[in-house]
């Protein structure tokens, strides 16, 4: 979940390092670091605490040279300090490594280094390989890193510099811990993620399961995990520097909350052929007799995706009449899942780099099980290691909290639930139509939504000082219910907790006091009724209730403290409508409240380790 980012070039790396790692900083900003190779050797610096407290250590004399590497850390092991964050170092100060992922055999290699006479400097499991390294130094610097990862065990990317070579940067990946590296005019460069390479370079490629680089400002050389040489071309990646960019918001998350309406087209003109109405998946991999030969859906994801994959059940179990199991990734290893050709596993991941989902996404394809991922980042594992994949397109999306990623899945379980639906027969044509239809429209029904944000500040300013909330929702709207209570968490740090409503009278009703506040999530349509009982129950305990509404319903008006209106859209789609409320009022929530809605603590925006 850190963050990695290395040059070698003809510039100074420091002016390189710092904008790509403040670009990297929602994969972890526990603490920072850089080092870099000049003709004094190596120098290190780092600070605890966001990369700002880097810069500020860096002052006005930053260390010179013109190959570097640099990190922000998420941390696991060893607390938050100056002492536990990257770059680690040898004995001797002359070499320099950033790492992300975990070394689970870190304990029993450190004893054995330990017993050779390296001195460790921190808590981390990272230090090793710094250590290791060094131990197999006497076979040049790509050598002593290939030998030195063939120790480890765990899932990781490492980057490393030594102080004899002022331009070799070597890296290496092993697991879910992705690597990019960008090729400029006499420099190259190496990240983590694509948005750091932004305004830098289009040109990149992606390091595979096991692969090492060997890099200098002019050259790219890639070996396999067995040691081969490997020959790989670089693609062109989009550049918008823009969307890596506040662009006037004072926040991440609201710039990304405000770009749903495009981000959700973009994922509709993919899918949706509107002249024709019709559902186009061209890269799922599915022929209409696999579809047809399908006896179960199984999706894997964690987080918000999993709520994304709650509502996908729902529509493809009423489109399609397939069951569906929705699984919690990071569980779904330690069962033993029945699968087999006829079940597609569908992971869903924003990132695509997801260790628990990559985990499953594997698992399923060795029991025999097609796997179709629902992804936004083009290039990742996940969609490299799918039979078949549906891209969102959201756009990158900076903020911790999932926004518009969230809505562009959501879009994206509604089409492959309206493709199983007709290929099967099992989906009324007319209705699929009006869904289709309404699905073109729903983007210009968000941005009249979004103007209401200042209406959810102000009731988000009300509660500023509650400690609990509960959510309730009925059918599609249970998991939204789950949605808002988890973005609530995240952004504000209230605890808040997602209910399907008809459970009230089963424990959670013991909860509700005067002055809780309840987000009721009750637009009109098939549980609509049911909803206002609820409601009725909780204000005759004297709870505040928070309504989502249909615009127009003035009977909710009589029963809620505060109304938050949505669009009038169909039944099926109310989901989209209903998440952007729930993201306003968490984000206003988290503002007032004083937090940091776009790198909340504790929290990275890929999970890269189990």
């Amino acid at each position: 979940m850190c963050g990695i980012v290395g040059y070698s070039g003809h510039r100074d790396a420091v002016s390189v390092l710092i904008p790509a790692l403040r670009r990297l900083e929602y994969r972890g900003y526990d603490s920072a670091g850089v080092a870099t190779v000049n003709g004094h050797g190596l120098e290190v610096r780092k600070a605890a605490g966001k990369i700002t407290e880097l810069e500020a250590r860096l002052g006005p004399v930053a260390p010179r040279g013109r190959l570097g590497i640099a990190h922000t850390r998420w941390a696991t092991h060893g607390g938050p300090s100056k002492l536990n964050a990257h770059p680690h170092v040898d004995c001797d100060v002359r070499i320099a490594i950033v790492h992300n992922g975990i070394i689970e055999n870190n304990v029993e290699l450190r004893e054995s280094l330990k017993s050779e006479g390296h001195r460790f400097r921190s808590e981390t499991d990272s230090e090793v390989i710094a250590h290791l390294v060094e131990r197999y130094r006497d076979g040049g610097l790509a050598e002593a890193v290939f030998r030195a990862s063939h120790d480890l065990r765990g899932a990781f990317a490492i980057a490393c510099i030594a102080d004899d070579d002022p331009h070799l940067l070597v890296a290496l990946r092993r697991g879910s811990s992705p690597l990019v590296i960008g090729r400029g005019e006499g420099e190259v460069f190496l990240a983590s993620d694509i948005p750091a390479l932004l305004g830098e370079t289009r040109e990149v490629l992606v390091l595979e399961e096991g692969e090492m680089a060997i890099l200098t400002n002019t050259t790219i050389s890639i070996r396999s995990g067995a040691g081969r040489p490997v020959r790989r071309p670089t693609t062109i990646v989009s550049s918008d520097q823009e969307t890596a960019e506040k662009g006037g918001f004072p926040h991440f998350m609201l710039k990304e909350i405000f770009e749903q309406p495009e981000a959700m087209r973009r994922t509709i003109t993919g899918h949706v052929e509107a002249e024709r109405l019709e559902i186009n998946l061209p890269e799922a991999g599915l022929e209409d007799r696999d579809i047809v030969g399908l006896n179960r859906i199984n999706f894997v994801a964690c987080g918000t995706s999993w709520h994304a994959a709650l509502v996908g059940k729902y529509l493809i179990e009423s489109f399609a009449r397939l069951p569906v199991n929705v699984e919690i990734a990071s569980e779904f290893r330690y069962r033993d899942p029945a699968l087999d050709g006829r079940v597609l596993t569908v992971p869903i991941s924003q990132s695509g780099e997801t260790a628990d989902t990559l985990a499953a996404l594997r698992e399923a394809g060795d029991r025999g099980s097609r796997t179709l991922a629902i992804c936004n980042v083009v290039g990742s594992s996940l969609a490299r290691e799918a039979d078949g994949v549906l891209f969102t397109r959201a756009g990158i999306e900076i903020g911790v909290a999932s926004t518009k990623a969230f809505t562009s899945q959501l879009v994206a379980v509604t089409v492959l639930a309206l493709k199983l639906g007709l290929v099967r027969g099992f989906l009324d044509r007319t209705l699929a139509r009006e869904v289709i239809e309404g699905l073109i429209q729903l983007p210009d029904r968000l941005t009249d939504l979004l103007g209401r944000s200042d209406e959810i500040r102000e009731i988000a300013a009300r509660f500023t000082e509650c400690g609990d909330f509960i959510f309730l929702g009925r059918n599609l709207h249970f998991p939204m219910a789950l949605e808002g209570a988890l973005k609530l968490k995240e952004i504000s740090y209230i605890h808040a907790e997602g209910y399907p409503a008809g459970e009230m009278k089963h424990g959670p009703i013991a909860l509700v006091n005067r002055g809780l506040p309840i987000v009721a999530i009750a637009p009109r349509g098939p549980s609509y009724e049911k909803m206002s009982n609820n409601i009725e129950e909780v204000r005759a305990r004297e709870g505040v209730v928070i309504a989502i509404a249909t615009d127009g319903d003035e009977q909710i008006a009589h029963k809620a403290q505060a109304v938050i209106r949505i669009p009038t859209v169909l039944h099926w789609l109310q989901p989209a409508p209903v998440a952007i409320p729930l993201q306003l009022l968490a984000y206003h929530l988290g503002v007032l409240r004083g937090c940091d809605v776009d790198q909340p603590r504790n929290l990275a925006k890929s999970v890269t380790v189990e």
